[in-house]
């Protein structure tokens, strides 16, 4: 076993923090408050040999790619339709796909979420099911590719820096603001596992989005910092983190190389990938790389993205969310702590529930049919409750 595997054994972030890089050629230059915590009813736990294989989605051609269970084939009147777009985002191509409700007329008045997608992920993936669910109760929604990332543009790809996919979920408002029928005074937003991170940063700032809610948040800055599983200073992760950020970064400079961080979903066995230690990664193998893969999945960062990934911290900020909140996490997650942490640190909202879906783990509520049914009713009551006329 290579020693970046051992190092995923040993806990610290598979995808994204030790170990050797793959190369590319570089572009040419040009603890949780007793305040409204809530479980759905109850539901036996599953774990991903529990559930049959007729039952998981295997990746299948779809006209617009999607890959979630129940995605839409065609568009029809009277139902929810997909319509993709493109939009600019200083100089980079953002690649989109809006979904509009049953019967939607333009000329109406609609309230609109956007939906960030989770780390590796892609719009077609878990935020287009929630997207679609969430327009099946009525909303304009929108889920596009992170800037250099998926079938968005931009340059070097697979850059992976917090600044940029916070400016994603603000590019985001700024163009449903402007949708046919979107009222901008009742625009949401929903990010899930990384994106969900980047969503608490981005309302931070961004009063426009007057409701906010995540589903298995995922704090990407903490996990470079300290390793996955805990929130305790590990000095020595960090400054190996950086000191491999740093290096990469000075290779690109002197060469033009620019290194990549490994790809779990292509360099582990199934064999493998099954003793990892973690459900997220146990988990997230399968999701990503095999039964709900998409081409575009971007699994790997470059490695000098670890200097500004380092320096972030999802829940740095909480305070600054006067909107209400609505966190959802499966009870069974081992990212759980990461919900629990910015939800307690959440004090400048007088609406704040913590939700959690009994027996799901964090993979297992993009897909289990009856935890994505629990969370889709449950974001749809939020998103109706908070963002009326």
């Amino acid at each position: 076993m290579t020693h970046w595997k051992k190092l995923a054994i040993a806990a610290l972030a598979v995808s994204a923090i030790m170990g050797s890089a793959a190369s590319v050629s570089a572009a040419e230059p040009g603890a949780i408050p007793a305040v409204q915590t809530k479980e759905a009813a109850a539901m036996t736990g599953m774990t991903w040999k529990d559930v049959p294989q007729e039952d998981i989605l295997a990746y299948k051609e779809n006209p617009w790619g999607l890959v979630y269970d129940g995605a839409i084939r065609e568009n029809q009147r009277g139902k929810v339709n997909i319509h993709p777009i493109t939009y600019d985002l200083h100089g980079v191509a953002v690649r989109a796909n809006v979904y509009t409700p049953a019967n939607y007329d333009p000329h109406g008045s609609y309230a609109a979420v956007v939906v960030a997608h989770p780390n590796g992920g892609t719009k077609e993936q878990v935020a287009g099911l929630y997207a679609q669910r969430l327009a099946e109760a009525g909303f304009i929604t929108i889920a596009a590719d992170a800037s250099y990332q998926g079938a968005s543009g931009g340059e070097p790809r697979h850059t992976d820096k917090p600044a940029y996919r916070i400016e994603d979920i603000h590019g985001m408002v700024d163009i449903i603001s402007r949708y046919p029928g979107v009222d901008k005074e009742r625009i949401g937003a929903l990010g899930i596992c990384g994106g969900g991170g980047y969503t608490l940063a981005a309302v931070e700032t961004d009063p426009r989005v007057k409701a906010v809610a995540t589903l298995s948040m995922f704090n990407s800055g903490v996990v470079r910092k300290y390793g996955y599983g805990t929130m305790t200073a590990a000095p020595e992760v960090a400054q190996k983190t950086l000191a491999q950020a740093a290096a990469a970064r000075q290779k690109r400079v002197e060469t033009g190389v620019i290194d990549l961080t490994p790809n779990m979903t292509e360099t582990l066995t199934p064999e493998e990938a099954d003793k990892l230690p973690f459900d997220l990664y146990r988990e997230g193998y399968y999701y990503y790389g095999k039964d709900y893969h998409h081409p575009y999945c971007t699994f790997s960062y470059t490695t000098e993205s670890l200097m500004d990934l380092a320096a972030f911290d999802a829940a740095q900020n909480m305070d600054l969310i006067t909107q209400p909140l609505l966190m959802i996490a499966g009870s069974r997650a081992d990212s759980l702590y990461m919900t629990e942490d910015a939800f307690a640190k959440a004090t400048g909202t007088k609406h704040k529930e913590l939700f959690l879906v009994p027996g799901a783990t964090h993979i297992q509520t993009y897909w289990v049919k009856e935890y994505v049914e629990t969370i889709g009713n449950k974001l749809a009551s939020f998103f109706q409750t908070n963002l009326e006329r």
